[in-house]
């Protein structure tokens, strides 16, 4: 396991060259409470490594804002330049991170505006395994491209937001969609492949690009106004094994309820991955809740673990080595809803510290899969 002297400075490669290195990059309001669940469950888990050497953890040595500490201490003009220096920092120690082999990054929430100015810079998609009811979904967000990625002019009682799109990047959203989709679904069966972007708005160009990608890779791919994949997911679902990419204007609002509809989860339990396509970042993925910062709960030891828990499993089994690492967190996170060892945005009494500690107890990491269910739940009823 990783001991609190051994962490690496940031930047640093890592002491041995057998140890897996993961990027933390910690944002405000809850952000430090759960930087520390993260390095908490990646240690537990790490333990069960062959060897048991651990991970070595690089944490940013900037904390990045929140929207709400921006708008709490500053003015408009101070909100402007903080948000460019965040933007600035976070990508360049990304760009560092790839450089040096890095491949996995767990980001806490910061503010959207300097992370779009990133995600654009990396190229950034999210993507997002929906599953319920023998049916799934794959949905990827392109967060590369258009009105989330824009850059600010002011001018007396003005903002004027640029933004662009572009056949390059399209073109680069797509191959990756179609790539993750053979992942996800092995056998090449794919029910539909949708594209959910405001394209009546680019004269045309858009649906031309898409036409020319349809050709291109041998598929049919269908462009839609995101209000009718709308009417369509409302009048009769979307088809078993639908490949939906989508702008992140649509997709950033519809999450929340393709989840519901295909993942049966809440949005504060659910943790994703954006991959960077920028080729200079090698494929580095970058994992975070999909919850907010939570500013009104930091310090209060109430904001919900289980999506950080879940990407800790996530970063372990699949940049770590640790075999087993997601089956294991979700069956010990079965034996807490079991027991009812939940914080209150779910119903419950419990604190964060007491689910991460109930969590820890009953997780066994000396094979993959298995808990201890006589384990004593810290809070437990």
């Amino acid at each position: 396991m990783i001991g609190g002297t051994g962490r690496e400075a940031a930047g640093a490669s890592p002491s041995d060259g057998a140890r897996p290195v993961v990027g933390l990059a910690v944002g405000q309001g809850t952000g430090p409470e759960l930087a520390d669940v993260f390095e908490r469950v990646l240690d537990a888990l790490a333990a069960g490594r062959p060897g048991g050497e651990g991970v070595d953890v690089v944490r940013s040595p900037r904390p990045y804002h929140s929207y709400v500490s921006l708008r709490r201490d500053h003015d408009v003009a101070a909100v402007r330049r903080l948000t460019a220096e965040d933007a600035d920092h976070y990508e360049a120690w990304c760009r560092d991170l790839a450089e040096r082999g890095t491949t996995a990054v767990f980001r806490t929430a910061i503010n959207a505006q300097s992370l779009y100015l990133v995600r654009r810079r990396l190229r950034a998609v999210k993507v997002d395994l929906l599953e319920a009811d023998g049916r799934s979904l794959l949905l990827v967000r392109d967060q590369a491209q258009g009105f989330y990625t824009g850059e600010n002019t002011h001018t007396a009682g003005e903002v004027t937001r640029t933004l662009s799109f572009s056949r390059e990047i399209t073109g680069a959203v797509v191959e990756h969609a179609l790539e993750r989709a053979r992942r996800a679904w092995p056998d090449g069966r794919i029910g539909r492949i949708v594209m959910a972007y405001k394209f009546h708005l680019l004269d045309g160009a858009f649906d031309a690009w898409v036409a020319e990608l349809s050709e291109r890779f041998g598929v049919r791919i269908e462009v839609f106004q995101p209000d009718t994949v709308n009417r369509d997911l409302l009048a009769h679902g979307l088809p078993d094994r639908t490949l939906l990419i989508a702008g992140n204007e649509w997709a950033d609002i519809m999450h929340v309820v393709l989840l519901d509809r295909y993942g049966s989860d809440r949005q504060e339990n659910r943790c994703t991955e954006n991959v960077c396509l920028d080729p200079a970042l090698r494929g580095l993925v970058e994992y975070q809740t999909v919850h907010g910062s939570a500013d009104d709960l930091a310090g209060r030891n109430l904001v919900n673990p289980v999506a950080t828990i879940r990407a800790a499993a996530l970063v372990a089994e699949h940049h770590a080595g640790c075999t087993g690492a997601v089956a294991v967190v979700e069956a010990a996170l079965a034996v807490l809803a079991e027991r009812g060892v939940r914080t209150p945005d779910l119903g419950g009494r419990h604190s964060t510290s007491e689910v991460v500690e109930a969590l820890l107890d009953v997780l066994d990491v000396s094979g993959p899969g298995t808990v201890r269910r006589d384990a004593a739940l810290v809070g437990g009823p």
